[in-house]
C-alpha cells in the first residue's frame, strides 16, 4: 500500500509551505525523512526526529535519527522502523523536527491510503506549494509574547502559611 502524506513547515507567515508526498508503507522512517528532506530542498545532514503526535499535534514518543539516549532510556530508531509501525488509520500524526539547530519543524500528516500505481517510482513528490524561507521560522512562547511578563509577580507571599490546611512544623 502506498501512504500519502501532507508534510507542512510549522511557519507563522501568511505564506503556506508543504508538500504532498507518496512512499510505501513498507518504507523506514528513515526513507519518509529522506523524501521530506529532499522535497523541502535540505541537504539532509543535519540531526532530525520524528514524534508521534495526538489530534491535537501534541509531541509524545521519539523516532530518533541516531541513539543519542542514556542506558535504559532507549529511543526508536528511524532506520529499524517501518512508516506502518507508528503510522495508519488510527494514528494519522506526526511532528518532523528537522536541524536541531535551527529547529525546522513539520507537521506530517497521513492524507491517505492508495493501492501502488504502476508504472511509479515511490517515493513520489506529488505536490510543492510555497517556497521554504532562508531560515527556520522563529518559534515564539506565551510568555515571551507578553511584553511585561514577570514569573514573580503573582501576589503570593510564599511565608505566609495562615491559608494552608496544614501544620507548618509538622516534623
Amino acid at each position: 500500500m502506498i501512504y500519502r502524506f501532507r508534510v507542512i513547515l510549522d511557519n507563522d507567515t501568511e505564506d503556506d509551505v508543504f508538500r504532498d508526498i507518496e512512499i510505501r508503507e513498507s518504507n523506514t522512517m528513515e526513507d519518509l525523512h529522506n523524501t521530506i528532506t529532499q522535497s523541502f530542498g535540505f541537504e539532509g545532514m543535519e540531526m532530525a526526529s520524528f514524534y508521534l503526535s495526538d489530534d491535537e499535534w501534541n509531541q509524545g514518543e521519539e523516532i530518533a535519527m541516531m541513539d543519542m539516549s542514556e542506558a535504559g532510556n532507549e529511543v526508536r530508531m528511524m532506520n529499524e522502523t517501518t512508516i506502518s509501525d507508528v503510522v495508519h488509520e488510527a494514528a494519522t500524526k506526526l511532528i518532523y523536527v528537522y536541524d536541531f539547530m535551527n529547529m525546522w519543524t513539520f507537521y506530517v500528516e497521513l492524507g491517505e491510503i492508495v493501492e501502488e500505481a504502476q508504472g511509479t517510482d515511490y517515493p513520489n513528490l506529488m505536490y510543492v506549494h510555497g517556497q521554504i524561507p532562508d531560515q527556520a521560522p522563529e518559534k515564539t512562547f506565551e510568555a515571551e509574547e507578553e511584553e511585561n511578563f514577570n514569573e514573580f509577580e503573582d501576589d503570593i507571599d510564599v511565608d505566609d502559611y495562615s491559608d494552608l490546611d496544614f501544620d507548618e512544623n509538622w516534623n
